[in-house]
């Protein structure tokens, strides 16, 4: 499964030549792993109400070419791998009309308690989602 929107830039997320600003896309990045979330059933208020968040522990960007004002781009999220501690998502951003890829990024996030505590094996809200949902099936 894969998780797909449209976003169309606007003025609050270029600079002043109307080129988008680099930390523009790691919004729309966490906003792709939360609609992802909810395409799969489970939105933040359920992880919550199981006490589960989901923290970004690492992210790799690769910034392939820059979105203009205006443009509409399109966010892919497909959950790419999964441990008992980790979810890995692969994530792109390219133009809607060319193609033109603008980045791609690897995201790992790990479940902990709203305390802050480590799961130290997936919750089973989250373990039942990948097992449905992951590339790797």
């Amino acid at each position: 499964m894969k998780n797909v929107f449209e976003q169309k830039v606007s003025y609050c997320d270029t600079d002043a030549y109307g080129v988008v600003w680099h930390g523009s896309y790691l919004r729309w990045l966490e906003i792709g792993r939360m609609y992802f979330c909810d395409d799969a059933g489970i939105d933040l208020m359920t992880l919550q109400e199981n006490d589960v968040v989901l923290p970004l522990t690492n992210i790799n960007v690769r910034y392939k070419s820059s979105a203009k004002l205006f443009e509409t781009m399109v966010v892919e999220t497909k959950l790419q791998s999964y441990s008992k501690i980790k979810l890995t998502f692969a994530q792109k951003i390219y133009n809607k009309e060319t193609g033109k890829s603008y980045i791609e990024a690897v995201v790992d996030v790990v479940p902990v308690s709203c305390e802050g505590k480590l799961h130290r094996n997936m919750p089973q809200i989250l373990k039942d989602m990948c097992e449905k949902y992951s590339e790797e099936q």
